[in-house]
């Protein structure tokens, strides 16, 4: 039983490829197609008109000439099938006609089935009706010259003939409708999926710069103070210049640490990729600290409204220490010498507040960092707006800079 099913699959497999061959051949070159049907059956109508007809003709004494003429103009209008098949439907019913005057009665008057079914496969079913003011005026003609037995006897059947080559024709038509359709929306799937897939690359490539960005920039910043204080304290207090190079060392090991974590989600096996959590508030200490080592002042305060108040998802807390991060660097690269940090954070039921001062000078006007913010920027202010968060940064009136972060709990409105 089972190699009968294999079997009987296999020979359907070789049916529908050798059926796509003949369709893919047949749109390269209709033409050819046309011909060779056209031909075929002109031989056919002409074979039955060399005698056939009289078998089943009421008058069998019709001239020859005339059933030649008769069959040619049932055949040959078979060249026009597809291109313009209610014309060819015409000609070929003014045939059927002449052959049901004449008594002929030809075979080939079934030839009309062709165009018809093409007629209800390419047009709309409302010229289905005009084929049928062609296709009845020689069933009836035929029927009332020539009646043999009650007239319905001839003109029913032929006529149910009709209606079912049609309805073939429709239900082809409709199931090539729907596999366009569905190829259609296979494309549109897949276009949209292309750009989504595209869409999510930008999307990883902007996260991975920006976390690149804050790593790499905090922590060759606070090895740049390191290793400032580590010279000046070399000629003074070795001690402490060893100090600072343990600190340098540190420092790097622990970017180094950050970048392979980052690094690591990139690569194809995914178990190879690092699992450590991404910082959160919790690191805010380590990261404070770090920065005083490279010679920053920072004075690190946090605010409680409620005892419940502090809890941020971890996306949301990430954001703050990145935030942090990026001003406190910021300040190690531009404040100057002498500049001192405040970092003051503030947690509320509805939202927590971040603010970042600094007492420092800063190189550059308050225009021109405003008009042309610096990649730092641009990530901490992404960053909040993932979150439905605002960020503000600026200078201050009495000197120095300061950067303000809102961001509100989730179950709170925006």
């Amino acid at each position: 039983m089972t190699t009968h099913t294999t079997g009987a699959t296999g020979l359907s497999g070789r049916v529908q490829h050798l059926l796509t061959r003949v369709r893919a051949a047949d749109a390269r070159r209709p033409w050819v197609w046309d011909a060779a049907l056209t031909l075929f059956w002109t031989g056919a109508a002409l074979v039955d008109a060399s005698g056939g007809w009289r078998n089943t003709a009421p008058d069998p004494t019709v001239p020859a000439w005339q059933v030649v003429v008769l069959s040619l103009g049932l055949a040959l209008p078979l060249c026009l099938r597809r291109r313009r098949p209610m014309a060819a439907l015409t000609m070929m019913a003014c045939a059927a006609l002449g052959s049901a005057v004449s008594g002929a009665f030809l075979q080939a008057v079934y030839l009309q089935l062709i165009p018809l079914f093409h007629l209800a496969l390419v047009r709309r079913p409302r010229a289905l009706l005009r084929a049928l003011a062609l296709l009845l005026p020689p069933l009836v003609t035929g029927a009332l010259l020539y009646p043999r037995g009650s007239w319905d006897q001839h003109v029913v059947p032929t006529l149910s003939t009709y209606a079912l080559v049609s309805l073939l024709g429709i239900v082809v038509r409709s199931r090539r409708d729907h596999n366009a359709g569905l190829v259609d929306r296979a494309r549109r799937l897949e276009i949209e999926r292309d750009q989504e897939v595209r869409l999510a690359a930008a999307a990883e490539r902007t996260r991975i710069a920006r976390e690149m960005h804050d790593i790499i920039g905090h922590n060759l910043s606070v090895i740049t103070g390191l290793a400032d204080g580590g010279r000046y304290a070399a000629a003074k207090n070795p001690e402490r210049a060893a100090q600072a190079l343990d600190a340098i060392g540190t420092t790097s090991r622990e970017a180094l640490a950050e970048l392979r974590r980052l690094l690591g989600v990139l690569r194809d096996d995914e178990q190879e990729a690092a699992r450590d959590p991404q910082p959160a508030l919790a690191d805010l200490d380590t990261l404070i600290t770090g920065v005083r080592k490279a010679g920053l002042p920072v004075r690190y305060e946090v605010h409680d409204d409620e005892p419940t108040a502090r809890l941020l998802t971890p996306g949301a807390q990430l954001t703050v220490y990145r935030v942090v991060q990026e001003a406190l660097t910021n300040t190690l690269k531009h404040a100057g010498g002498g500049a001192r940090a405040t970092v003051l954070l503030t947690y509320t039921a509805r939202e927590a507040r971040v603010e970042i001062t600094n007492t420092g000078t800063h190189p550059t006007t308050p225009a021109a960092a405003v008009s042309s913010p610096g990649q730092g920027l641009t990530g901490m202010r992404e960053r909040a707006a993932l979150y439905d968060g605002t960020l503000d940064s600026g200078p201050l009136p009495t000197g120095g800079w300061q950067v303000r972060l809102r961001l509100p709990r989730e179950e709170s409105p925006s």
